[in-house]
C-alpha cells in the first residue's frame, strides 16, 4: 500500500503543528503557505488528503461570488483531484458558514479550532 499523502495548507498560526502525528501515523505530510501554491500543487499530484483553515468572506476579500478562502482551491479539486478528502478547520463563530462548501465539493470533515491529535487521527482514519 502506497504512504498517504496530505496537503497543510498553512495560511495562519492557528493552524495546528501536526507533523509529529502524521508522521506517526505514515502519512507524508507536505506544508504549503499560500492556496496559489496548493492549487499549484493539487494540480500537480492529486493528496490523499488536504488540511486547510476556513476564513470566511466578512468583507471584500471574497465579496459576492465565494464563500471563503477555500472556494477556488475546491473548485480546483473538482477538475484535479476530486477523490481528496478535505478536512477543515475552523474556528467556533464561523462554523455556521463552512457547510456551504459542500455545494462546491463534499468535505470529508470540519474540526473546530482548536483540534486535538484524538479528532485528527479520527478523521485521517475515517473511510467516508
Amino acid at each position: 500500500m502506497a504512504t498517504p499523502t496530505l496537503y497543510s495548507i498553512i495560511e495562519s498560526s492557528g493552524h495546528p503543528n501536526a507533523t509529529e502525528f502524521y508522521h506517526s501515523l505514515g502519512v507524508k505530510e507536505t506544508k504549503i503557505n499560500s492556496m496559489r501554491k496548493a492549487i499549484a500543487a493539487i494540480k500537480k499530484q492529486a493528496p490523499d488528503f488536504v488540511v486547510a483553515e476556513f476564513f470566511y468572506g466578512y468583507g471584500n476579500n471574497y465579496a459576492g461570488v465565494n464563500i471563503s478562502n477555500l472556494d477556488v482551491m475546491l473548485y480546483s479539486m473538482q477538475k484535479y483531484a476530486p477523490e481528496t478528502k478535505v478536512i477543515v478547520l475552523v474556528q467556533a463563530d464561523e462554523y455556521k458558514y463552512v457547510d456551504k462548501l459542500n455545494e462546491i465539493i463534499r468535505l470529508h470533515d470540519i474540526l473546530k479550532l482548536p483540534v486535538t491529535p484524538k479528532q485528527l487521527h479520527e478523521s485521517l482514519t475515517r473511510n467516508s
